[in-house]
């Protein structure tokens, strides 16, 4: 078998009907649409359900998708553990000297320079950081979050209401 020789088998492509040619043929007068209504004038917009109020006007109008279950941090840079008072840093110290906010998890980024030896626990290192600190002899120390190794538990306005 050539690729001239294809052809689609017999029955399967008809020709299309030519409606709307006159009321002496078949397809003629109200071509197929009925009589009268809506949909014998062609005149249904898009979506439109019947009256029904329709999805595009049902879904909600807000943008984009908030995680309930993201994971966020307070940050502390090195500039601000250099100045800390002490040899060992925890959530809770830099709490009590207001250096992070009162919830959440601590993370530890890498900007500025750190001098001295510290031990620094924290529930997240940045890799910079991490390096700055056992670079200055200090140790890193990374707690295990609240929630244990599961997902952290859901938080948000969607889940509040009810």
């Amino acid at each position: 078998m050539k690729l001239h020789e294809l052809r689609p088998a017999p029955g399967s492509n008809t020709r299309r009907t030519r409606v709307g040619r006159g009321i002496g043929g078949r397809g003629g007068k109200t071509a197929g649409r009925g009589s009268k209504g809506q949909r014998a004038r062609n005149t249904v917009p898009v979506g439109f359900e019947g009256g029904q109020m329709p999805l595009q006007r049902r879904v909600p109008k807000l943008k984009g998708f908030n995680n309930p279950f993201r994971v966020t941090y307070t940050v502390v840079n090195l500039d601000a553990l250099e100045s800390f008072e002490g040899d060992e840093v925890t959530p809770e110290t830099l709490r009590a000297k207001g250096l992070v906010h009162k919830r959440g998890l601590v993370k530890v980024l890498g900007r500025g320079e750190l001098t001295r030896a510290l031990t620094v626990r924290a529930h997240g290192f940045s890799s910079s950081a991490e390096a700055a600190i056992t670079a200055a002899g200090g140790t890193v120390e990374v707690l295990p979050p609240p929630y244990g190794d599961r997902r952290p538990p859901a938080r948000g306005n969607a889940l509040t209401n009810r």
